[in-house]
């Protein structure tokens, strides 16, 4: 059992394979149709289980749909980071990068909609990660003079929110994925710009 993806055992609960099978199934369906439509019924219509399989490893749907979407963020995060070589512009690099985020997620968020967007409210590692990786690149341009002197703390939590907002009116409005990357690609970069030295 990853210890990364499911959470410690609550009481009595069993983590094992058959829990991998569950989580695996569960995040199958919400591939398939959405978070939404994952439910314990058609779990155990697919793995052929019982409600007593299910139940003596978590205690409702939600617990399961957690751990999907905690495995999606770190392989989202895994995928997205690199470390800025120098070769390419700065600004170009940093816009890159947020279109890769915002290809990377805008599709996953389509599925998980409502369930991602609660959870990421309340997470409050996951705005530490996010914001703690704009900062980095924040202090990096402020290092190397390439813009104004800033509030990093204010301009990286900023920067989150306007990525987040964006995402997620894309995603509620249904806005095709390419559109939606172009178009936030061209309106960050007058951001970017107005950060500039």
């Amino acid at each position: 059992m990853r210890k990364d993806s499911l959470t410690q055992p609550k009481d009595e609960l069993i983590v094992d394979e058959m829990s991998e099978k569950i989580v695996a199934t569960a995040e199958q369906l919400a591939t398939a149709g959405g978070a939404h439509t994952v439910t314990v019924r058609k779990i155990l219509q697919t793995l052929g289980i019982t409600n007593r399989v299910f139940y003596n490893r978590f205690r409702n749907v939600d617990e399961v749909l957690e751990i999907v979407y905690r495995d999606m963020i770190v392989k989202v995060r895994r995928d997205i980071v690199s470390e800025y070589d120098g070769k390419q512009d700065f600004f170009e690099y940093v816009k890159d990068v947020v279109e890769k985020s915002l290809l990377i997620t805008y599709d996953n968020k389509m599925r998980f909609n409502q369930f991602m967007f609660e959870s990421d409210s309340h997470s409050t590692s996951n705005y530490m990660w996010w914001t703690g990786e704009i900062k980095k690149l924040i202090e990096y341009a402020k290092a190397h003079n390439l813009i104004r002197n800033v509030d990093s703390d204010v301009l990286s939590y900023s920067i989150w929110c306007f990525c987040r907002g964006y995402n997620a009116d894309a995603v509620g409005r249904q806005i095709p994925r390419d559109e939606a990357v172009k178009n936030f690609r061209y309106s960050f970069g007058f951001l970017l710009d107005g950060l500039k030295k």
